[in-house]
């Protein structure tokens, strides 16, 4: 029996390799949307704190100072909160790209697959085929050969006849 060759490895081969460098960026995009929250609830934390200041700040002796400063460190955290949501779009939008791109990549390494395995099926069907010929052949040679040793021996039977 012959070896199966898949005449289009390398591409399947590329296929995978793609898929893998897919999967390792639809990763990658993952772990920078959790960042980006992660930083988003820092900003959180740190907002609370500055709204636990100022209710204790209200609570004891009024310093309009840093009533103020609290002030605006709580406006400022709510602009950085704003933007660091957008960050958060972002990287959900990029995490939703390589998504995209590794189904993609699957898909056609997928397609690949299949291709390799029905030119594996038409391989085997004509091995087949080929080995069905060679035990016929093998089989007609046998019988032609038996025929002739028969008819050798009738032969001989004969002449042993026609001598006595």
């Amino acid at each position: 029996m012959s070896k199966f060759i898949y005449r289009m490895q390398n591409i399947l081969n590329i296929k995978e390799k793609l898929e893998t460098q897919a999967r390792m960026d639809f990763g990658l995009a993952m772990v920078r949307l959790h960042e980006e929250e992660d930083k988003l609830e820092a900003l959180q934390r740190r907002k609370l704190g500055y709204e636990e200041t100022a209710r204790g700040s209200l609570r004891d002796a009024l310093h309009i100072r840093d009533i103020r400063e609290n002030k605006e460190a709580i406006l400022r955290m709510d602009e950085y909160m704003v933007l660091q949501r957008e960050e958060i779009r972002k990287a959900e939008q990029k995490v939703e790209q390589e998504r995209q791109k590794l189904q993609q990549s699957i898909q056609e390494r997928k397609i690949q697959e299949k291709l390799r395995e029905n030119a594996f099926a038409v391989f085997m069907g004509e091995e087949k085929a080929r080995e069905s010929r060679e035990i016929d052949e093998l089989t007609s040679y046998t019988y032609g050969q038996k025929k002739a040793e028969d008819s050798e021996e009738a032969k001989e039977v004969e002449a042993a006849a026609g001598l006595m």
